[in-house]
């Protein structure tokens, strides 16, 4: 028998059910919670976390009529069948002014097929069906405000669900119970025909099949019985066992209405919910989202996260539960502080839940919008804060709750033990007073190691050339014949431009340059011995820091070298040592998709190793807040510390935050708006934790996070200020604002801010020489650069074919 054929039968999984039953009514109740909750947490972490959102009701008239129910209502209770187009448009806009992300069109069931007054305000609108009008007041919600509306509008066809796919970024239906029972005289369900369980199972397994993000749950106090409750369960169970769509199941208690059927009936007490609850979460498994409304049971509902539960569902800060209009929701600032007292963080999100933001499961429109609006975990942006902008940061969260959640995480990483992925990716899930906790230890840390002097090094910035024959999507520096429209018209400068950037550098009290580009197909590894050679004709004492590992690789290729041959040319020449770009993200499922045509991850580490094992020692860097998540940079990190074990080459870790303004993949629709202010400060603490002792000297970069997010940095992990630069390229080509130097008197009063000592550095740390340091501080104005125009002819590269050279975006 098919499983939706059992399903019609009263029977579904009864002996299943029963020995669970019997295991669940043995057990104590302290027991149920402890396994549920245990569950829970090491799916969930420390996280609850809600959708904020306005509640549109399109109709209350209902062909059902439920014996609990106070939403539906006759048409004469109403001016109007339907809300306009403008009713709807208020208050979706008046959500969005307050921050809302979901517009939840819940309304009565093909009101159409009962009402004429439905069927003639159909007519007047313009619409054969509620449906439809539903469809185009999500696509005008769509088109007029940032939120994503969450469908749930009764039973619906196969066809209809494809529609509304298009429309919405999640839709839903209670199940409620799967007992036809309910369904006979004197039943909750009696006289609804939309709420025949059969009819019900079968629209949740068309939009498994049509791969939608979906809300279902049990009502519980309705008339079935607890063996029905755990049959209902089993029947989701099973379901998403088979297509991976229900996103969430929701436990909802009955509450008693007056004016209703059902008005004298016994309500679940608080027991009953928690007992539920913790049974959902032991059926449907540890990495179900489970909810359970927390109005609904008024002030006791914080002791329901004692139940396994991990989401509270939606609230709205400006409308009313249309279904419960009797219960109040809390407070988002209530529901917060409940939530932080009992140990955990509250975590916005989207209609649709974070595992389920992808093309697999939304429309490619509706895909690209949601990436607007959340973090590298899927949960909502906190803040409006971009890498490279010029807004403040948002202010530190200040709890009188302690959250103890990441103590034995955050004692062993600083006791020099090496973290698994696991545990960085639990802390980087940090929210809330737990964020402020990881700063702290790492500001701690920091101290330990690194005392209170803050280093920078006075340096200029030289990119040679911006053609590139590569395709990263997120860079809008590198340049090809075709594409002025990203910042700047293709050039190479000459040597002799070379050499007079350095000895103004020199000039200025300079004693490093460092020197990228991108891959231009008119240089060979001749070209980079030359320019190194340059910098050592012009002034032999600068420090020469230059040439990526992808710039490494290519000029070995295209001498027909080893890498090792090519970097022992480059040390001879003067070369002394390299930056660690290009790394990116060292997780090879997101290169494919950023850098395809790149270096792969244990390309990038060869290239670092071989240069520490010729004596030059590189930086490390990591670029985040595209479309990687925490597991991404939890690899990352290991694989620089574990490399650093190996070689003790690397010098710093400098974290840079993906700045999307220009970036190609984010023009596209394809990216995040760059990381979050609260992910920016985990990735320094973070790293400070999990690098440590092997990578001491950690990099804020004030030309992607400003002058003052560098302060507040410098106080959760980072010791180290970076380069002056003179000029910087590279990140106002993606759009920061943030300027192209930072002198060295700005750069002492932004550390003297936050109460530590500066100190001018050399690239490998050693004090800068006096007579350089008092030059620094009496620079002259910068002259004008000279960008040649990029004329060369094209050649063939290694590895690339003809057709490929001298594109780029």
């Amino acid at each position: 028998m098919l499983m939706n054929d059992m399903m019609l039968s009263q029977d579904y999984a009864l002996d299943e059910a029963r020995s669970l039953l019997t295991q669940f009514e043995a057990a104590p109740l302290s027991a149920l919670l402890a396994e549920a909750s245990q569950m829970a947490r090491e799916a969930h972490g420390h996280n609850i976390s809600f959708s904020r959102k306005v509640f549109i009701p399109l109709t209350q008239l209902c062909r059902d009529t439920c014996a609990y129910c106070t939403f539906a209502k006759t048409p004469r209770h109403f001016k109007s069948a339907y809300l306009s187009s403008d009713d709807v448009l208020k208050i979706a806009r008046a959500g969005e002014r307050a921050g809302c992300s979901e517009a939840l069109f819940t309304l009565g069931d093909k009101p159409e097929l009962r009402y004429a007054a439905a069927r003639e305000a159909l007519d007047v609108l313009g619409y054969s069906s509620t449906h439809t009008y539903l469809e185009a007041m999500c696509e005008l919600v769509l088109k007029e405000t940032s939120l994503l509306p969450h469908v749930n509008a009764g039973v619906m066809s196969e066809e209809e669900i494809s529609q509304f796919r298009r429309v919405s970024v999640s839709q839903g239906i209670m199940l409620e119970s799967i007992s036809h029972r309910l369904c006979e005289r004197g039943g909750a369900h009696f006289g609804s025909p939309d709420k025949d369980p059969a009819v019900r199972l079968e629209m949740i397994a068309a939009a498994g099949r049509q791969k939608v993000p979906f809300t279902s749950g049990i009502l519980i106090g309705i008339g079935e019985n607890r063996l029905e409750r755990v049959q209902s369960l089993l029947a989701l169970r099973d379901l998403h066992r088979q297509y991976g769509h229900i996103q969430e199941v929701i436990v909802q208690n009955f509450r008693a209405k007056t004016d209703t059927r059902f008005a004298a009936n016994c309500e679940p007490d608080l027991d009953d919910l928690l007992w539920t609850a913790a049974v959902a979460r032991i059926v449907l498994g540890g990495k179900m989202n489970i909810q359970v409304p927390p109005n609904l049971s008024y002030s006791d509902y914080p002791k329901l996260l004692q139940a396994g539960i991990n989401d509270w569902r939606g609230v709205s800060p400006i409308t009313v539960d249309h279904v419960n209009p009797e219960a109040a929701w809390p407070t988002i600032a209530k529901l917060r502080n409940e939530t932080e007292h009992a140990g955990f963080s509250l975590a916005p999100r989207l209609a649709a839940y974070p595992g389920y933001l992808g093309t697999k499961w939304l429309d490619l429109e509706i895909y690209r919008r949601s990436l607007q609006l959340i973090d590298s975990n899927g949960f909502v942006r906190e803040d409006d804060w971009a890498p490279g902008a010029l807004a403040e940061v948002p202010p530190q969260s200040i709890s009188a709750q302690r959250s103890y959640q990441f103590d034995s995480l955050i004692n062993r990483a600083m006791a020099g033990e090496r973290l698994d992925e696991r545990g960085i990716e639990r802390l980087f899930s940090a929210k809330g007073s737990a964020v402020e906790e990881i700063a702290t230890a790492a500001d701690e840390l920091r101290h330990r190691v690194s005392g209170d002097t803050v280093r920078y090094v006075v340096n200029r910035n030289i990119n040679y050339t911006n053609v590139c024959i590569y395709r990263c999507s997120f860079c809008a520096f590198s340049k090809g014949k075709s594409h002025d429209h990203l910042r700047g018209k293709p050039y190479d400068i000459s040597l002799d431009e070379v050499k007079r950037r350095v000895r103004e550098a020199w000039n200025r009290g300079a004693t490093e340059v460092c020197m990228q580009g991108g891959i231009n197909p008119h240089y060979t590894g001749q070209t980079y011995l030359d320019i190194v050679r340059a910098v050592k004709d012009e002034v032999a004492e600068m420090h020469v820091h230059a040439f990526s590992p992808l710039e490494i690789s290519q000029g070995a290729a295209t001498l027909n070298i080893t890498i090792d041959r090519f970097l022992r040319m480059l040390r001879d020449e003067g070369l002394g040592s390299l930056p660690g770009t290009a790394a990116e993200i060292l997780d090879d499922d997101i290169r494919r998709v950023i850098c395809a045509d790149k270096v792969n991850t244990q390309q990038w580490l060869s290239v670092i190793r071989t240069a520490h094992e010729c004596g030059l020692p590189t930086t490390s860097t990591i670029m985040f807040g595209h479309i990687e998540t925490p597991s991404s940079w939890a690899k990352h990190l290991l694989a620089l510390r574990d490399l650093q074990s190996e070689t003790s080459g690397i010098t710093e870790f400098v974290a840079l935050p993906f700045v999307h303004m220009e970036a190609p993949m984010s023009l596209r629709g394809q990216a995040r708006k760059g990381p979050t202010w609260r992910e920016v400060r985990l990735m320094h603490a973070i790293s400070r934790l999990v690098l440590h002792p092997l990578i001491t000297n950690i990099q804020a970069s004030w030309v992607k996070v400003g002058a003052e997010g560098a302060g507040v940095l410098l106080r959760g992990g980072a010791n180290d200020l970076g380069g002056t630069l003179m000029n910087e390229s590279i990140s106002r080509a993606a759009g920061t604002q943030h300027g192209q130097e930072l002198d060295p008197r700005n750069m002492e009063s932004l550390i003297r801010g936050v109460s530590r000592t500066p100190k001018q550095r050399t690239t490998l740390y050693a004090e800068a020489p006096a007579q350089q340091q008092a030059k620094s501080y009496e620079a002259a104005p910068l002259s004008d650069l000279v960008l040649d125009p990029f004329v060369g002819k094209r050649k063939n590269v290694p590895g690339k074919p003809n057709s490929e050279i001298g594109v780029a975006s």
